[in-house]
């Protein structure tokens, strides 16, 4: 069950206000296909469980219902959009690793999985199946996976 309009534009209200100074750099950085400053986690935010750092658990989405509010929210859900379009036109010609970096591939990856599962619109689910095709060679996060695991057995 999906909380509120109201309360889920609360919740992600986190995410917004860390991108309020630096999603323009992430964005650049995408285009010329090479990170070199600190926002995966609130561009490209994982699953709960994964992370364990303190900035990794703050912007860790709660589950297929919060990474549902983030896709449907005006802002969230077009940027994310946007970071996977820039990191899709350098499919074939970069490796994740090579624009992320080792780890941040990593969660590049546990992010495409749960938004592929998240997203409720075929064009939205193809972006980010998209996505793991062209940079992880189609294999889904097991750990992110795993975690959701008996979220998506209750909803059937």
């Amino acid at each position: 069950m999906t909380a509120s309009p109201e309360g889920a534009t609360f919740r992600l209200q986190r995410f917004v206000h860390a991108q309020r100074e630096t999603y323009a750099d992430a964005l650049a950085e995408l285009r010329a296909g090479t990170k070199r400053s600190h926002w995966m986690w609130f561009v490209f935010p994982q699953l709960a469980g994964l992370g364990h750092s303190p900035t990794a658990r703050y912007f860790a989405i709660s589950g297929l219902g919060e990474a549902q509010d983030y896709l449907a929210h005006p802002v969230l859900g077009p940027r994310l959009a946007e970071c996977t379009d820039r990191m899709l036109d350098w499919a074939g010609k970069r490796s994740a690793v090579a624009i992320l970096g080792e780890i941040d591939a990593l969660k590049f990856r546990s992010a495409m999985t749960l938004f592929e599962l998240a997203a409720l619109d075929r064009i939205e689910r193809d972006r980010f199946s998209h996505a793991l095709d062209a940079f992880c060679q189609g294999r889904r996060d097991e750990r992110t996976l795993r975690l959701l695991r008996p979220a998506r057995g209750a909803a059937n």
